[in-house]
């Protein structure tokens, strides 16, 4: 059975479709579809908003109609349909949003005073239908005027019908029990509609209040500030409050914007970016906003709480984009306002950020997190921000002169400068990646010209203030030449050295960019010139020349106009041959550069960042970041989506790597958790191993590749193993004290210790393409006797070359000679010896000292194991004995560049080794290469004996 209460909202909603109906036939459908053309701004404006009006009114009659449905259908089928399958109950919220949107549309035309602006202008028209506008009313005054009518005929039935909703469904409670199924759904919809009540005189009131605030200002006011969607909340004139610093004779607080009045003068704060706090005084409200603070007094406590209220729950409106329902300050949300929001802003004040638009995060009235800074001139920003500074990682896009050229800052930020690791990409098609400070290049960097440049260069090097200063490497791909050295203010300046693709290499003293005094230039063919030189390295002046002969030419030169050289001197050719170690193996930039100091602008970033406590926040601006291409930045201007790898994505945050630190400091787990972190270009470690990786590329590689260069490279790659253990040793104490522990000092011997034999020998493989490339360019010539005596030495059978070696015969392994019918003794290769080959073949497999050394004693057991099998016993070999095989056993191995290694070996091996076993080894396969080198090894035996005191 349905209620009579069902019966009677059935013919309620039958009623006020019928009466929307009539309105919309009556008063709206006239009103938007009138013979004349809006004449202004403001009638285009009023026919928009009673358009709006129009549509929200036929919104509001569908609904209405689904409701009617959905009653008729309960009321024909009730044993099928329960009452909650009433539109009205089952879906209240959907209905009270159709009512509410018709509020929203009805009180914008009631601010704007659209309804007596647009009967004003078919005033006869609406005079002969005031008859029946009044039908549409239960009560009006005959002296009302037409657009007041209008007025009310809009309101008063929705009025009228939300109260008898209220009044049919406290009704209908009534008559259920507890236990209905529809019991909850019924006083939902009682709450909801008696809240819509509250809201629609809320919206009323508020909507009126407007309208009248609008006839108490004057005309260049009101154009200013009339819109419909301001409602006013609160007037200075009501409850009087003074301004300071600022000056204001009225201030007006709007649902969305608070303003100052003074004179005609308009200050507007929208309040999503104001901020309210109370003032010292209980009279005084402090007002923040981005580019104004200003205090608010009352006259009493009393007037400061109510303007403290309402000036923050329209604030805490405003931010929620909506209503507060039913009335101001009762939403469901919080009360107080977030410090941190997401808002767009455009700055007006002088300044930088003058016209400047930033959307993103705010807090107490600054830019504070993440957001973009947009000019009217086409610069953007995008990044991290800190008390209105740019403030960590960002992305600044600044645009050139020339159609869509830009320059391309991706970089660390500190207080509006950039500061820590940057890259930026010029629009001149320049690069730049490096150290920044105080918004310039500071410390190590690398600068790259653009590729299609007339003069392409590449510096790598220190930077101080913007300029390249300090000791830097520079290649003038032009000219075909690399400086290696000093500069100071982007010249060089001090001592450097000069490479030349054809194999020149000079050193001397420069001074403002030219070269100043005199200097050395050693050539590709082992010439030595010495005195003063032309910016072609061409002598001039008073200089002496050193032939590869041993020849001297002491005197003057100058050059000729056919570029010839003339001299004029004195030659000697009574000298004696050089040593080849004194002019072909001489080293260049060891003494001029110190090795401790070439690459501070390397290391210093580090110690910054240990000293100051490896803090989380500098991670990055240490380490570096990826992001995208300035040209598919500029492609898309989607600054916002740029994204970037984080360091924690690879390496873990500092907290883990610190912790990760303290459990392996034993000597094995040490090892490979060293390992792993120079292999990790995000972690600190392997971060600064691979700029140093660079910087050893730089100088060392293409045409660095000089083997005058080869004791700087050496003294270099130890230098970097020391450095990258005290790097290493700076962590471990971070991460101690953390844990309230010290961490020992730790003396030079056991500091030399850890980095030969455990940090080099990690490092090496990273330097080792380049060092050794020198290696070999050092002990070419030698290298090149030795492989003609080797070739020399491999046309012997085996038998032939231990008896030309003078191995006596008892040692030789004939057992191990496998024969066919068809074979002698005397023609078997490659056959004796053949584990002890094969085991220094090895030698070449890797690049640690320390296993080659390994190697090496490996070969020497395996040639006592041979001799002691042949001879039935263990036997220990005489040097006498030991050299003639070992010579064998090289002979047979054929390594290429045998002087390179054993150097390479000699010059990075663990002190440690000096005078043990390793060092005897290593001694005697260098008297072995020694003897393979020389002449007579070519055409006739070698002496019977051998004095064991050649190996020391």
């Amino acid at each position: 059975m349905c209620s009579s209460e069902e019966a009677d909202l059935l013919r309620l909603e039958e009623v006020f479709s019928t009466t929307l109906a009539r309105t919309n036939s009556l008063i709206l459908q006239p009103l938007i579809l009138g013979d004349l053309e809006p004449s202004d701004s403001c009638d285009r404006e009023c026919l928009r908003l009673l358009q709006q009006l129009h549509e929200s009114a036929q919104r509001l009659w569908e609904v209405t109609e689904q409701s009617l449905r959905s009653l008729r259908q309960r009321l024909y089928h009730p044993p099928s349909i329960g009452l909650e399958a009433l539109l009205l109950l089952r879906n209240a919220d959907y209905v009270l949003q159709a009512h509410m949107e018709y509020i929203k549309s009805y009180t914008d035309c009631v601010v704007v005073q659209a309804f007596q602006r647009v009967s004003k202008r078919r005033s006869e028209y609406w005079r002969s239908q005031r008859k029946a506008l009044r039908q549409l009313l239960s009560c009006v005054s005959p002296e009302g005027s037409v657009g007041t009518t209008m007025c009310q005929a809009l309101h008063q039935p929705l009025a009228q019908h939300v109260q008898k909703y209220v009044l049919l469904l406290l009704s209908l409670r009534d008559t259920l029990d507890k236990c209905h199924p529809a019991q909850e759904l019924v006083m939902h919809a009682v709450t909801l509609f008696g809240n819509l009540q509250s809201f629609m005189r809320q919206a009323l009131d508020q909507a009126v209040a407007t309208q009248a605030l609008w006839h108490s200002l004057s005309s260049r006011l009101r154009d200013v500030l009339c819109s419909p969607t301001h409602r006013l909340l609160q007037d200075s004139q009501d409850i009087p409050v003074g301004v300071t610093p600022l000056r204001a004779e009225r201030v007006l607080l709007f649902d969305d914007a608070l303003v100052l009045l003074q004179g005609h003068n308009v200050h507007t704060f929208d309040l999503k970016l104001v901020w309210v706090e109370p003032g010292p005084d209980k009279c005084v409200l402090h007002i923040l906003t981005p580019e104004e603070e200003f205090s608010l007094c009352t006259r009493d406590p009393q007037g400061q709480v109510l303007w403290q209220w309402k000036v923050t729950q329209a604030v805490c409106q405003a931010l929620r984009g909506k209503k507060d329902f039913p009335v101001l300050g009762s939403g469901r949300e919080p009360s107080v306002p977030p410090d941190c929001r997401c808002v767009a802003y455009t700055f007006r004040h002088e300044g930088r950020l003058c016209q400047a638009t930033y959307e993103g995060e705010w807090c107490r009235a600054k830019p504070h997190g993440k957001g973009t800074l947009r000019w009217p001139n086409g610069r953007n920003h995008v990044g991290h921000f800190y008390q209105g500074l740019e403030h960590g990682f960002g992305i600044c896009l600044v645009p050139q002169a020339s159609e869509d050229k830009f320059d391309c800052y991706k970089c660390h930020w500190q207080e509006g400068t950039m500061c820590g690791y940057g890259i930026c990409e010029y629009g001149t098609d320049e690069v730049y990646k490096g150290y920044f400070q105080a918004g310039q290049r500071h410390g190590f960097g690398v600068l790259d010209s653009a590729p299609q440049a007339s003069q392409p260069f590449r510096y790598t090097g220190h930077w101080e203030r913007g300029q390249r200063s300090g000791y830097g490497i520079e290649d003038d791909r032009d000219r075909g030449e690399r400086y290696i050295g000093m500069w100071l203010a982007d010249q060089r300046h001090g001592p450097g050295v000069v490479v030349t693709q054809a194999g020149a290499c000079y050193q001397g003293t420069f001074q403002g960019d030219k070269i100043a005094g005199p200097g050395i230039l050693l050539c590709e063919d082992d010439s030595l010139y010495e005195g003063t030189f032309t910016r072609d390295l061409t002598l001039l002046g008073k200089g002496k020349v050193t032939f590869p002969n041993g020849f001297t030419l002491d005197g003057s030169f100058s050059s000729g106009t056919d570029k010839g050289l003339y001299t004029q001197g004195v030659l000697d050719t009574a000298a004696l041959p050089p040593d080849p170690r004194s002019t072909r193996k001489r080293q260049l930039g060891v003494g001029a550069f110190p090795v401790e100091s070439r690459w501070q602008g390397v290391y210093s970033p580090f110690r910054a960042f240990v000293r100051s406590g490896c803090p989380g926040e500098l991670q990055e601006a240490l380490l570096g970041f990826h992001v995208q291409s300035s040209r598919e930045l500029r492609k898309s201007q989607e600054y916002l989506c740029c994204e970037r790898s984080h360091p924690e994505d690879c390496a873990g945050s500092m907290e883990d790597i610190l912790q990760e630190l303290l459990l392996h400091r034993e000597p094995k787990a040490l090892q490979q958790y060293l390992r792993k972190a120079l292999s990790n270009s995000r972690h600190p470690l392997g971060k600064l191993l691979q700029t140093l990786m660079l910087t050893f590329q730089a100088t060392y590689s293409g045409i660095g590749a000089n083997k005058h260069l080869q004791g700087m490279a050496q003294e270099e790659a130890k230098q970097h193993a020391q450095e990258l253990w005290a790097a290493y040793r700076g962590l471990l104490k971070v991460a101690l004290q953390r844990q309230g522990q010290t961490l020992e000092e730790e003396d030079i011997e056991t500091r030399d210790t850890q980095v030969h034999g455990l940090l080099l020998p990690l490092l090496l493989p990273n330097f080792y393409s380049e060092l050794f490339t020198l290696y070999l360019l050092l002990h070419e010539r030698e290298d090149g006797l030795y492989s003609q005596g080797i070739a020399n030495l491999s046309l012997f059978p085996d038998t032939k070359l231990l008896e030309f070696l003078d191995v006596q015969k008892h040692l030789w392994p004939l057992k191990d000679l496998k024969l066919t019918s068809n074979q002698r003794y005397s023609l078997v290769r490659d056959k004796c010896f053949l584990s002890a080959i094969e085991c220094l073949q090895k030698i070449i497999t890797t690049v640690d000292p320390r296993e080659k050394l390994e190697v090496l004693e490996k070969t020497y057991g395996e040639i006592e194991a041979t001799v002691s099998r042949v001879l039935g016993r263990e036997h220990k070999l005489p040097m006498d004995d030991l050299l003639p095989l070992l010579i064998y056993v090289v002979s047979r191995a054929r390594i290429q560049h045998l002087g390179a290694e054993i150097h390479l070996i000699r010059d990075m091996m663990d002190p440690i080794h000096t005078g043990g076993l390793h060092d005897f080894l290593l001694t005697a396969l260098e008297s072995c290469y020694e003897h393979i080198q020389k002449e007579d090894m070519r055409l006739h035996r070698l002496p019977g004996h051998w004095d064991s005191r050649e190996l020391w």
